[in-house]
């Protein structure tokens, strides 16, 4: 057998916080064989991070590497004095980290960052610097290289920032790139482009990748073996095809069950109950055992092994013991629960919604923000964020407002909210115009309609307890006859939304991702809204804990008959939640219908691109591909005609003319686009 190009042996990474110890990576192995990708998947918190900076030897200050070895091409990094793993960092082993604008300098260009490495690992000088550094902005496809080199991180977009990261990995050809969730934070399109970068490059120059990631689809497209890491180990080793046709383990197959969908609209998605444990703790049993559906008394007093059990598929589980599997008595272990078993059904009975109308109406919404300059802060021209919007949301329902970071999303949400002041246009909330509303009449109102803001850490106040911040705007708006009327609702509040009533004497920093999300939409429902902006609300959440918040969204709304404007570029979560999609470009709804209407059957080319680029967990779906050339313009000075037009497939000479008119295809489905007649 091949030696593998990385070989990760018995890996121990403990991080000494004063008053614990925490076990953070313990006892990991794995082998990444010379030019495949390799990834490693698992929640947050579970080591995946700190096995990629241990292997780079970047772990924290406060972390130490107490065991194990890191073979590179059979040399053990980990017996490396310092001033050789300098030569090995940059040169042979390049990092991509999850966050680029928090990884670039600063008050560096981006070439400078780039010739940085460049004079570090090899000898370019001069004019043959230049010219490597103009080469690696062309091989990731930064157009214009030779001005964007000059320019600084923050004058690039998220898409370009991480490119600039994949250059500065790639500048030395290292033998292995570790990419640690590469495209979190990008949406579907941008998203697409790395990945085929990576791809491209990869193929190119014979590398090893491991990608890190939490995104299943991702693992599906991109690699040839993948490993589950949880609470510190790894367990579960398979390759690609194996590990998505039979996981094993059964935080593997919770995973996939936890994962929204068209298929899932009917039921709830599955539940991975709790968390990961705390790992400043002696483990004795599997580590999963207090969230495994199929755990028994072996599996809390024993620790599981690791199993192989054919095909190259490794597992860390009681239940592929010798004959354990085989035996009748073992069987409803393997199989687990079902969806709707997991946790409550909250499909919406029909005979629960209150009769069909609409609750918002937006029309000609625009959002235009003055560019002042000069001494005197001339206004010299506008930010047209949103520029024309209509929409409807029924009461009960849910309309998904999808598109690129930049259209504008988010400002329609804060604009009808008037969190941000709108330029023109109108927004009816049960027939009454909240835009015209003077400021005195509108904060009373403002009961009905709450926002739920994408980062519930920067959204909640770090000085105030929760029970604080939730009875904040109940007392503003004089909800609750006094104090103790006040707390009691807080109490069910926090029963509503899967929290006990001990948690509101605590702070923000004490709770999980999850929890906060909970404690957000806790605020929100404080003062009986009939509508809800959902402003990216699971964006920044595992699938895990994604599946907790969108149940209880979807059982709220059944309960409650509430409506959601439901913001995201996750169009696996638009096909479990929304009812309506809104499709957005460039401050402008492009398409709109049904949800059924514009996945199933997408009118406006922009939408084909937009779905054409959502990764997909089944390889042997045939679909067509569709590469999106250039960014999205700027809405400072947006392009004549159809803004899609210059990045447009299908772009026709009247496209640069005139905007297209609006062309209905049923009742509920219609788009702007000069392929079809308008009417």
């Amino acid at each position: 057998m091949a030696q593998p190009l990385l070989r990760i042996e018995n890996l121990r990474t403990w991080i000494d916080t004063g008053d614990a110890v925490v076990r953070a990576v313990d006892g990991v192995s794995l082998d990444i064989p010379h030019g495949e990708t390799f990834a490693l998947v698992g929640e947050s918190g579970c080591g995946k991070s700190l096995t990629a900076l241990s292997v780079m030897r970047l772990q924290p200050d406060a972390g130490q590497i107490v065991g194990g070895k890191v073979e590179l091409n059979g040399e053990d990094l980990l017996a490396l004095p310092e001033t050789r793993m300098r030569d090995v960092r940059g040169a042979r082993i390049a990092m991509i980290f999850q966050e680029p604008m928090l990884s670039l300098n600063p008050v560096m260009t981006v070439g400078a960052q780039i010739a940085e490495t460049l004079r570090r690992h090899t000898d370019l000088e001069g004019a043959a610097l230049d010219h490597r550094v103009l080469e690696l902005l062309d091989a990731v496809r930064i157009p214009d290289g030779a001005r964007r080199r000059h320019e600084y991180a923050f004058q690039l977009s998220g898409g370009k920032q991480q490119r600039v990261m994949i250059a500065t990995a790639h500048a030395c050809d290292p033998e292995l790139l570790i990419a640690d969730e590469p495209t979190t934070a990008l949406d579907a399109t941008i998203q697409a482009q790395v990945l085929e970068l990576l791809c491209e490059l990869q193929s190119r120059r014979k590398m090893s990748v491991l990608l890190i990631t939490h995104d299943l689809a991702v693992v599906a497209q991109m690699a040839r073996r993948v490993a589950v890491m949880y609470a510190g180990q790894i367990v579960e080793n398979a390759d690609r095809e194996t590990f998505f046709s039979r996981p094993a383990h059964p935080y593997s197959r919770k995973l996939f069950d936890s994962l929204p969908g068209k298929t899932k609209r009917g039921d709830a998605l599955a539940v991975i109950r709790g968390t990961v444990p705390p790992l400043t703790r002696e483990f004795v049993g599997c580590r999963f055992a207090e969230r495994c559906d199929h755990a028994w008394d072996l599996c809390r007093d024993t620790t599981p092994p690791w199993y192989e059990i054919g095909g190259g598929q490794g597992v860390r589980c009681h239940l592929f013991a010798e004959g354990e599997q085989m035996r009748e008595g073992r069987g409803e272990r393997r199989e687990g629960k079902k969806s709707h078993e997991t946790a409550e059904s909250v499909a919406i009975p029909a005979s629960r919604l209150p009769p069909i109308s609409s609750l918002l109406e937006v029309s000609d919404l625009k959002v235009h923000f003055p560019i002042h300059k000069g001494v005197f802060k001339r206004v010299v021209g506008h930010v047209k964020a949103v520029d024309g919007v209509s929409f409807a949301i029924e009461r009960g329902r849910t309309l998904g407002l999808v598109g690129e970071s930049g259209c504008g999303k988010t400002t329609v949400g804060k604009g009808l909210l008037r969190l941000v002041e709108s330029t023109a246009g109108q927004v009816l909330f049960d027939g009454e115009d909240f835009l015209r509303l003077p400021r005195a009449q509108l904060r009373p109102r403002r009961r009905h309609a709450q926002i739920i803001f994408q980062d519930p850490y920067a959204s909640l106040n770090p000085r105030m307890r929760v029970m604080e911040t939730i009875e904040e705007g109940m007392a503003a708006l004089g909800i609750g006859a006094d104090r103790a009327a006040r707390q009691a609702r807080i109490d069910q509040l926090l029963g509503e939304v899967g929290l006990t009533p001990e948690v509101k004497y605590r702070y923000p920093h004490e709770f999980s991702g999850g929890q906060r999300q909970r404690i957000a939409i806790a605020r929100a429902l404080a003062v009986e809204p009939q509508l809800i902006v959902c402003d990216e609300p699971t964006s920044a959440l595992d699938v895990s804990v994604q599946a907790q918040i969108l149940n209880l969204l979807k059982d709220l709304q059944a309960k409650k008959g509430l409506a959601y404007l439901f913001i995201t570029h996750n169009i696996s979560v638009i096909e479990f939640l929304a009812h309506e999609v809104a499709v957005m470009y460039l401050g402008r709804v492009v398409e709109r219908g049904t949800m059924e209407e514009v996945l199933e059957n997408p009118k406006h080319p922009y939408t084909r691109v937009l779905l054409s680029a959502v990764p997909v967990l089944d390889r042997k779906t045939k679909r067509e591909v569709i590469r999106l050339q250039g960014d999205l313009p700027s809405p400072v000075n947006p392009p004549p005609g159809c803004h899609f037009h210059p990045r447009c497939p299908a772009a026709m000479p009247q496209c640069k003319i005139a905007y297209p008119e609006k062309t209905r295809f049923t009742a509920t489905h219609s788009t702007h686009c000069h392929l079809y007649p308008p009417g």
